[in-house]
Formats: structure tokens, sequence, C-alpha cells
């Protein structure tokens, strides 16, 4: 590629987001190995780069329509600012601007300040030039920061479908999770009990079990529901199919509590939507048939489309993309007559829809009336299924023929292709971030706070071209400004915390904007060093407050497996080791070592342990806690497997058949499947907890 052409495709990239080059440490510039993966991000973005005639015009169309706009499609002003926003200040003097409220309130405004005393929401701005221009923005009005967690607090980390009780039917419910919720508040002192995403799932067998690649973030999955929580279930009429399929879920649970089964979600799924069917034929009393009316009322098109696509993939298969032409558009008139032609299979899903949310709502209720200061935490994943629901409804915000990933680190040179379609940026500016809003809201409904996984993507995300490798991809930029003020609006008006989970390879600046309004980061035990000093374990007083401290996530290993080494074994038996196993024994030792020596000079490390350090497995799990006690975090998490001595992490990249990834109980440390009923009452977890008695007393 000659210099100039070179020089237009970066102009032109930058002036779209898409990066030519990248910076994954302060002094470290990379450039993007190949113009394909930029040509193919701005094709996603319905930018023609193919030629250098095609770049030529598309440039000189861009740079004329950027110069003659008045407004950005979205405006962004914290209300602390006491100056109007720079797109404000920027228009030509004597420009008329037309403010809407999203109450409909109207008022016109000539001079500075232009947005004094509006109230926080997302508005719409309308400028009129001297000169005849007219300009048409949202204006998102947010708070300066997000809320604070209500002092410090504890709380539990738990993969739900593992926390199997002696009343769920072979998997987690949320009926567990209540439970869980109300004895970690009442009797424990926890803060919150954080939980894997809850967003629906793919349908059709074998579903993805990932939580991570959902069909949709908005609505929740009802294979989560307490069936028999639900109020219509004591006046179904056929009380003998209930009974069977009783008969039937339990047999389920004690295949996986009593004869070392995995959890098998489908077979879970398959009972439970059997007996919803039979519950929901029971009519709804006009206080419930008001609630979901209301439900129906404030999800409008969103949960329509949602419920038809579920209807539509019971007739046609689970992926939209294969479905007959007409009714890949969701907004076709074949959809249409579809959607008449299904609609008890669409109430059906409208139903499951509301159920889920009301059982959600419900154990948030249980953790605050438990004493609980945050209560549930939810997740919320990066992406959606290429073929779900979300894909499907919402294909004009969606980047076709893109998936997000990221590119090689140190980690994996390989880089890594997750398969999620990304959101256009440009789309989601030109309509106010509204599927970015109302997804939040929706969440915000049932949340104490909010985990955002990979929070990075606020600022950019990784995009590969179909067919291609991770390695040849490229960062496109999303606005982080209306991405986060659309964020802290969304959380202030719920009063929900949010923490960001900013692990890996995070481009300068970023930590310091999420901290700076109010989003806390997360602190894994084990990364923690003093990377640009020694390397050495980094002390308690030098880790950043504003976060949610953990000794581990779903993604690592328990920590007793790293304490002992055991998680190198389990890597060496199923050949995802990339150097010889004595090297990676003897590191993984090494750094174990390293810590638990930081602990002992800490005194961290119970006196009543016996035996040389890495031979007390239970007084070490509680010296770690006791040194993220020591830590000035806020927010500290406890792994629920780690009170019972579980070895297996529930999930281990790069692993896919060789690993039942998602599909592990919670088990003690022989790998026998320990009940919630019989979890809670366990000495080595209460002793674990006594760790955090003077943040309960406090």
């Amino acid at each position: 590629m000659t210099g100039t052409r070179a020089d237009e495709l970066s102009r032109l990239a930058e002036l779209h987001g898409v990066a030519v080059s990248y910076s994954p440490a302060p002094d470290l510039t990379v450039t993007v190995p190949t113009t394909t993966a930029v040509v193919a991000a701005l094709h996603a973005l319905g930018v023609d780069a193919t030629t250098p005639e095609a770049v030529r015009a598309a440039l000189a169309d861009r740079e004329r329509a950027l110069g003659e706009r008045l407004l950005p499609p979205t405006v962004v002003h914290w209300a602390g600012d006491t100056h109007d926003p720079a797109a404000l200040t920027a228009l030509p003097p004597g420009t008329r601007v037309r403010v809407e409220t999203e109450e409909g309130e109207e008022s016109y405004r000539a001079s500075a300040p232009l947005v004094a005393g509006l109230p926080l929401g997302v508005h719409r701005i309308t400028a009129t030039a001297p000169d005849g221009r007219t300009g048409h923005a949202h204006l998102v009005v947010a708070p300066d920061r997000l809320p604070a967690p209500p002092g410090r607090s504890y709380g539990l980390l738990v993969q739900l479908y593992s926390l199997l009780s002696h009343r769920s039917w072979g998997m987690g419910d949320l009926g567990d999770l209540a439970e869980l919720a109300g004895w970690a508040g009442h009797v424990a002192g926890a803060g919150f009990v954080q939980v894997n995403p809850l967003h629906s799932a793919v349908p059709g067998t074998p579903t993805d079990p990932s939580p991570y690649r959902p069909s949709s973030r908005r609505f929740p999955d009802p294979v989560h529901l307490r069936v028999e929580d639900v109020p219509e279930y004591a006046y179904a009429e056929d009380r003998e199919r209930l009974a069977g399929l009783l008969e039937r879920a339990a047999r389920l649970r004690a295949a996986v509590l009593d004869q070392g089964a995995l959890i098998d979600r489908d077979a879970v799924w398959e009972l439970k939507r059997e007996a919803l069917e039979t519950v929901l034929a029971v009519p709804l009393g006009p206080g419930r048939r008001a609630a979901y009316d209301a439900f129906r009322a404030a999800h409008g098109q969103a949960l329509d489309d949602h419920a038809t696509y579920y209807a539509l993939a019971e007739a046609h298969g689970p992926d939209w993309t294969a479905w007959p032409d007409g009714l890949r558009d969701p907004r076709s008139a074949e959809t249409a007559r579809a959607r008449a032609g299904l609609a008890d299979r669409v109430a059906f899903h409208t139903r499951l829809a509301w159920l889920t949310d009301g059982q959600l709502r419900a154990a948030q209720r249980t953790a605050r009336e438990a004493g609980m200061p945050v209560g549930i935490v939810h997740d919320l994943a990066v992406g959606v299924h290429p073929a779900g629901a979300d894909a499907w409804a919402q294909q004009d915000v969606f980047a076709a023929g893109m998936s997000v990933g990221a590119p090689p680190d140190a980690f994996n040179a390989r880089g890594q292709d997750w398969g999620l379609p990304p959101w256009r940026p440009d789309r989601l500016a030109a309509c106010g971030y509204a599927p970015y809003r109302d997804l939040l809201r929706a969440l915000f409904r049932y949340a104490g706070a909010l985990r955002i996984d990979h929070v990075m993507g606020l600022f950019r995300l990784w995009w590969i071209p179909q067919g291609s490798p991770p390695t040849e991809g490229t960062y496109v930029h999303y606005d982080a400004e209306a991405m986060l003020a659309v964020l802290a609006l969304e959380a202030g008006r719920a009063g929900s915390v949010v923490i960001g989970e900013d692990l890996g390879t995070v481009a300068p600046g970023v930590r310091e904007t999420l901290q700076r309004r109010g989003v806390l980061g997360t602190s894994v035990l084990w990364f923690e060093r003093d990377w640009t000093g020694d390397g050495r374990p980094l002390p308690p007083e030098r880790w950043r407050a504003d976060c949610l401290a953990t000794a581990t996530t779903h993604d690592l290993p328990p920590t007793a497996a790293r304490l002992t080494g055991d998680h190198v074994a389990l890597r060496d038996r199923l050949g995802l080791l990339t150097r010889p196993a004595a090297e990676e024994r003897a590191e993984a030792v090494a750094d174990a070592a390293e810590w638990l020596a930081l602990l002992g000079s800490l005194d961290l490390v119970d006196s009543t342990a016996t035996g040389p350090p890495g031979t007390d497995e239970e007084a070490e799990v509680r010296a770690v806690h006791r040194f993220l006690l020591r830590t000035p975090a806020r927010l500290i998490g406890v792994w629920l497997p780690d009170g019972v001595g579980d070895r297996r992490p529930q999930n281990l990249p790069g692993t896919w058949a060789d690993y039942p990834n998602w599909r592990l109980p919670i088990a003690d440390r022989t790998g026998r499947t320990v009940p919630l009923e019989e979890l809670t009452a366990a000495p080595r977890l209460r002793a674990l907890l006594a760790v955090f008695a003077q943040l309960r007393e406090g």
C-alpha cells in the first residue's frame, strides 16, 4: 500500500473510531498487522474502503459531514459541571436551542448556559443556526458519579447453577439464591451475593452451557425459576402430571447430589417447561393480571420481540439466520403474521419472562430484608450469541460479519475470539444509546449491584472479521463518556453499585476514568504484584480501595488448588501446558510460597496451624482472606466453593468437550457434591466467614 493510500485509510479509520494501532501499555504501541481488519471493520460500519477510490470518496464524505453538522448524535452533560458541553459551546453565535425533556416539557434557550437546570435523563435538543441549518441530538444529563457501596462489606461469589438444594430440580435456582442470601445476611453478616449471568440462553439441545454467550442479556432465563414458588402452581388442575414431573426432578437432583452426575441444564429445562405449561394454564387473578400488564407495558416492543423469537425458535430452530427469509426480519409482514399465528406461544414466553423477573426481585428483597446493604450482584456478559434473540431483534445496532475477542497478549499469543457480535458505536449514538439504556434499566430492576464483564468494552472492543483468526482483528472505539453517562444515569436511578471486571490488558487511563466516575474495579490476589517494581506480591496497604477484592474467580482455580498446585496437575492431564509440567509446577509452588511468606510475615496464619507452610490448607485459605480484609478494598468476595475445599474451576478456558465447564456442582475436597443445606452448616465455611466478624460488628 502506498504512503498516500495508507495515510488516507488511517485518517478514514480514525474518523470512524477504528484503530490502526493500539497501546497495550504506556510505553508500547502495536500496529494492527493487516489492513484487512480495518477495511472489514469499516465495512461493518457501512463504509466502503475496498479500493483507493472508495477510501478517498468515503473520507471526503465523512469530513464534509463532520464539517457541516451542528451537533453530534449524542451529547453528554455531567450534572456537576457548571459549563455547557463542548458540542454546545461550539455552536455558532445566535444559535437557538430547543430542549424537550424526557417528561415532554419544552423550553427554548439562546444563550449560555444552555443546559442549566435540566433534570437528569436523556433529553432531545434541536439547534437552529442563524444560517438556517438545524441539528438534532440526544442530551444525556447524568450524575457525576455512580452510587458508592454503603460502607465496607464482604459477600459470597457463586455460580447459581452449581448451588443445589434438596428442593431444586437438578441445578441451583432462584429459590436457592433467596435461601442463600437470607442465611448469608442474617447468620453470616454478608453484604452481598454475586452470581453468574442469568441471561436467557439460546434454546434447543444441547444448549451452550456458558452463561457468557446468552441469547438475550435483557431478559432472564426461566430455567432458574423455582416452579413451586409460582403462585398459580397451587391452583394447577393436573396434579398427577405435576407429581410425575416432581418425581423425575427428584431423580435428576439425586443423580447430582448422590451419584456424582454433572448438571444437565437441558434435562432440567425440559421438566420445568412441561410443568410451566400446566401452571401457566391457570388464569391470573386481578392483581396478578394488573402486575403482568404493567410489566408488558414497561418492556413494550422488546418483550414482544423476545417472546416472538422463542416462539419462532420452537417452529424453525434456534438459529434465526437459518429461518425462512421473511422471518429473519423482525419487522417484516411475514414475521407479523407468524407472531399472530403463534400468539399462544408468544404469550407463554412473555409470561415466563415476567415470572423470572418477579423471582429475581423477590431474591433481592430477601437479601435486603436479611440486612444486606447491597444484596444480589448480577453479572452482565460482554455480548450475545449471534444466533439468539437479541441478535435477531436488534440487527440494526449489531455489526454484521464481526466478532468480539481479545488481541494476543502475554497469556495467549493467539488472541481470543469469543464469538459475540459487537454493537455498532455509530448506531448506538444515533439512537441515544436506547438498547443499552433499556438493557441496564431491565437489569437494575432486581440488581443491588451490577458486575460488568470486560468493562473495558465501554471504551473499545477487539473486532475480528468472520473467518479470520483473532490475531487479525483491530480495536473499534466507543464513546466512553456517553457509555459511562448512561451507566451513571441508570445506576443512579436504581441506587445500584457497579463493579467493572478490569482484568487483563487495559488501555492507559481507563482504570482512572472508571474510578473517577465511581465504577469499582476488580482485584484478584494472585495478579496483584508490583509489576512496575520488583514483581513481588503487593502488600495490602498498596491495594486500591475502589474495588471488589477476591482470591479467585470462576475462570481460575479455587484457592486450595492454587495453594497446593493441584491446578497444574489438572492442566497437565488435559494437555494445556505450554511448558514441561515440572517447570509449571515449580513456578506454581514458588508463587504460592511467596504469598504464604507474606501472609506469615503479617501474622495472618492461624496460630493453631500445624506443620510447615503448605500443609494446613484450611488455615492458609483463611489467611488469604484475612489478607483481603487487611486491604482497603470496599468490597471483598469469598468464592463459595472455597468454603468446602472444592478443587475444580467452574470454567477452564481453552477447553470444551474435555472438561465439564459450567456443569459442576459445588463439592468438597474429595469431589463429593455438597447441597445448600449442608453447605450452610459446614464448619469449614463458618470458620472461613468468621474471618469477617469485624465487618459484621462494624
